[in-house]
């Protein structure tokens, strides 16, 4: 009766492990059993993607419907990518936008020079001034667009940057930036509001946003 009982709990318990194995192949199922998990916790974690630009599609998804939008990055690419296009149409859903990123002003104290020589470490093609060239083309275009859209604001920040921040009305997109990656190649992070992660990441946009000064375009060659 006791080896019956037991081949029976085995077999339940080889099932559950199974089960497990199965939803956690599949990216989906993942995200929900991570869902109900941040329900209890209350961190308002909902899903987590590989890379950056495995958000991409329901990052642009959220933009849409988004009320407002708050960007803190440290570099900007993904602002004059097609994922970010319906934000400077001249029919926006969003009713405010809110940009920050690196001053890339020469100066002794910079930011975007320690993380280029951070970079530089594992990416061999990274030079100390490319990484500052790369923001400054990005603001040129940013700075423009914000000509034409009373709201959309633009400023730049010289502090330490460690994270990316994609903030809307229902959601934030967090990507940790590694000593030892490109952030693009860092695991993003989806976090609903209300929760822990979320008001986290809205305390360090705010906080940098206090800090830091309207971005004026380079002038016109």
């Amino acid at each position: 009766m006791n080896d019956f009982l037991i081949g029976i709990l085995g077999s339940l318990a080889a099932s559950a492990i199974l089960l497990v194995l199965g939803l956690l192949r599949g990216a989906r199922p993942m995200w929900w059993l991570i869902a109900v998990c941040s329900r209890y916790t209350r961190t308002g974690l909902g899903r987590v993607y590989l890379n950056q630009s495995s958000a991409e599609q329901d990052l642009a998804r959220d933009l849409r419907r988004a009320r407002w939008v708050k960007v803190l990055a440290g570099r900007g690419n993904v602002l004059t990518r097609e994922v970010f296009s319906p934000l400077w149409s001249t029919e926006p859903t969003s009713q405010s936008v809110q940009i920050l990123l690196p001053d890339p002003s020469p100066r002794q104290d910079s930011w975007l020079d320690r993380r280029s020589q951070e970079v530089a470490r594992f990416d061999p093609g990274f030079t100390r001034g490319l990484l500052r060239s790369q923001v400054r083309t990005n603001i040129d275009y940013l700075a423009r667009v914000t000509q034409t859209r009373d709201s959309i604001e633009l400023r730049t920040f010289n502090l330490p940057n460690n994270c990316r921040v994609i903030a809307t009305d229902r959601a934030a997109y967090l990507t940790f930036y590694s000593a030892s990656a490109h952030g693009r190649n860092s695991p993003c992070l989806y976090v609903r509001a209300p929760g822990i992660l979320y008001t986290a990441a809205l305390r360090q946009f705010d906080a940098t946003w206090a800090h830091a000064t309207p971005a004026l375009p380079a002038p016109l060659p």
